[in-house]
C-alpha cells in the first residue's frame, strides 16, 4: 500500500484506518523507539480524532506518522499529508512576513503602528511594529474582548472586524514596551500591514516569498473558510458529560496573522528545515527570528518573531504551540540537536506542547542533561475571606452598566456577600476582595466613583481596564 493511498480512499476508509496508523512510519528509527512513540499516542484510535505526529532531524523527516481520524463521519484516517489549521504557530509565518518586509526597505520596526493602521485611536504613545511582533505593544487582545462583550467566539469574523474592535478601544492594557502580554490583536495587525506595505494580502505574500520557494504546495493562510481543502482534517471536542461522543469544533472566522496557517506535517518539516538553510530570508532572517523582544527598563522577554525562546531539560529549546476551535498544535525545535518534535491535532483535548515534549524524551534521551519533571498541578484558587458590605455600598454597585469599548451592556445584581452579573450568555458570581474590587470565572471587576456616576473597571484574560458606566 502506497502512503498516499491513505488519504485518497474513501470508500476503504474504514479499513485502511487501522492500517494506516502503521504504514506511514519511518524508516529511520529502530522500532523499539517507534514503539515508544506510539505510547505516547496510544490513545488515538480509528474512531476517534487524533494527532499527526513527526520527528525532524539533520534536514529530513525522520518519524511521520498519522494516529487516529482526519474525519470520524467517513473513517477518514490522518496521515503525514493531512492538513490541519495551525493557530497560533501562525505567528512565526506572519513575524516572517514582516522581516522579510523590513529587509525590502518597506517598512521599519520602529515604525508607528498608526503609519499603516490610522483606524486606531491616538493613545498619546507611539507604538511600533516591533513590539506588535514580541507582545509588548499593550493592544488589548481580540479573543479575550469577544469573550468579555459577549459575543461568540466561533462567529464568521473577518480581519476588519478585528480592526473595527481594536479601534473602538480607547485605551490600552498598558503603556507600549511596559510589559509583556500576549495579543492576538497584535498579529492580526502585523497581517494589514503586510498587506498595506506590500499591496498583497499576507496570503498572496507568504504563498510567494515562503511557501512557493520552500515547495510548500499546500501551505497557505486559511483566508476563506468555505474554501474546500482536499483531505483536510476536521476539528472535535468532546462531548460535555463524560458519556463519549465528539461534536464538531471547526470556527467559521476568515482572519488570518495571528492564527490561519493550514499546513501538513510533511509540508512543516520544509520551514523547519529552513531555521538551518535559509533558502528563504538568508542569514538575516534566521538571525531576526531569534531577536528576544525588549522591555522599556531593558529586560529581555522570551518571546521572538513568533518564537519563544526557552529550554527544556537543559537543552536550548525554540517553540511556539496552537490552538483554535478544536484544533492543536506545537512545533518543538532543539537547534543544538538539528532535531523537532511536531504534534498536529484535531481535538481540543489534545496537550500537543506535553506529545512533543514527549517524543523529545524518547527520541533524544541520553542528550537531555536534566530529568524530566512532572507536572505538578496547583493547589487551586484561595478564597479570600468574606467582605461585608454595607446596603448602601452594595446598592452603589448594582444596576446596569455599560461600556462603549466593548459596546456591551453588564447587569449587576446584590447577591449579599457577593455580586451577580448577568452578561450575554453567561452569569458570573462575584466576590470581594475588598470594598471595591470583586472577582470570580477570570474576571475582576474594580469599582470607582466618578463625579458621582458609579463606574467600574474590568479585568480579563488578556484584557485590562475596560470601562463602564452605570446606565441606570
Amino acid at each position: 500500500m502506497r502512503v498516499g493511498d491513505c488519504s485518497r480512499s474513501l470508500v476503504l476508509g474504514a479499513m485502511l484506518a487501522a492500517a494506516c496508523v502503521h504504514a506511514v512510519g519511518a524508516q529511520s528509527l529502530d522500532a523499539a523507539t517507534v514503539r515508544r512513540i506510539d505510547s505516547v499516542f496510544a490513545r488515538f484510535t480509528p474512531e476517534t480524532p487524533g494527532c499527526a505526529a513527526g520527528v525532524y532531524q539533520n534536514g529530513r523527516v525522520l518519524f511521520a506518522k498519522g494516529y487516529g481520524s482526519a474525519n470520524i463521519e467517513y473513517s477518514v484516517p490522518i496521515t503525514p499529508q493531512t492538513p490541519f489549521i495551525m493557530g497560533s504557530v501562525s505567528k512565526q509565518f506572519t513575524a516572517a512576513a514582516i522581516a522579510l518586509l523590513v529587509q525590502d526597505g518597506r517598512i521599519r520596526l520602529d515604525d508607528d503602528v498608526h503609519k499603516y493602521v490610522p483606524e486606531l485611536p491616538d493613545y498619546g504613545k507611539k507604538i511600533t511594529i516591533d513590539q506588535l511582533v514580541h507582545h509588548t505593544s499593550g493592544v488589548r487582545d481580540f479573543w479575550s474582548l469577544v469573550d468579555a462583550s459577549g459575543m461568540r467566539q466561533d462567529d464568521g469574523y473577518t480581519v476588519a472586524d478585528v480592526v473595527k474592535l481594536a479601534s473602538r478601544q480607547q485605551h490600552l492594557n498598558f503603556d507600549p514596551g511596559a510589559e509583556y502580554n500576549y495579543s492576538n490583536t497584535g498579529y492580526v495587525l502585523l497581517g494589514v500591514i503586510v498587506q498595506r506595505a506590500s499591496g498583497k494580502s499576507l496570503r498572496e505574500f507568504a504563498a510567494e516569498r515562503i511557501f512557493r520557494p520552500l515547495g510548500m504546495t499546500v501551505s497557505h493562510f486559511h483566508d476563506d473558510h468555505t474554501q474546500p481543502v482536499r483531505g483536510r482534517a476536521i476539528a472535535y471536542s468532546p462531548l460535555s458529560g463524560g458519556g463519549g461522543g465528539w461534536k464538531i469544533n471547526v470556527w467559521n472566522n476568515d482572519i488570518v496573522g495571528q492564527g490561519g496557517l493550514m499546513t501538513t506535517l510533511e509540508e512543516l518539516q520544509k520551514w523547519d528545515e529552513n531555521f538551518y538553510t535559509g533558502t528563504v530570508g538568508g542569514r538575516t532572517l534566521l538571525s531576526r527570528q531569534l531577536e528576544r523582544g525588549v522591555l522599556n527598563d531593558g529586560k529581555q522577554i522570551a518571546y521572538a518573531f513568533g518564537l519563544e525562546i526557552g529550554e527544556y531539560r537543559g537543552l536550548p529549546m525554540v517553540e511556539h504551540s496552537g490552538s483554535t476551535g478544536g484544533y492543536r498544535s506545537d512545533i518543538t525545535r532543539f537547534p543544538e540537536q538539528h532535531t523537532s518534535l511536531a504534534t498536529i491535532c484535531n481535538v481540543s483535548n489534545a496537550d500537543a506542547v506535553g506529545l512533543a515534549h514527549r517524543m523529545a524524551d524518547v527520541v533524544l534521551g541520553s542528550r537531555f542533561t536534566k530529568p524530566a519533571t512532572a507536572n505538578v498541578r496547583g493547589a487551586g484558587q484561595v478564597t479570600a475571606p468574606a467582605i461585608a458590605l454595607t446596603q448602601s455600598e452594595r446598592a452603589a454597585m448594582t444596576g446596569r452598566f455599560y461600556s462603549p469599548e466593548l459596546d456591551a451592556t453588564y447587569e449587576l445584581r446584590d447577591a449579599g456577600d457577593a455580586l451577580i452579573v448577568v452578561r450575554a450568555r453567561a452569569v458570573d458570581t462575584l466576590r470581594a476582595l475588598d470594598r471595591q474590587t470583586f472577582r470570580g470565572s477570570g474576571y475582576t471587576l474594580h469599582f470607582a466613583a466618578s463625579n458621582g456616576a458609579p463606574t467600574f473597571t474590568l479585568d480579563a484574560g488578556r484584557i485590562r481596564g475596560i470601562e463602564f458606566t452605570r446606565s441606570k
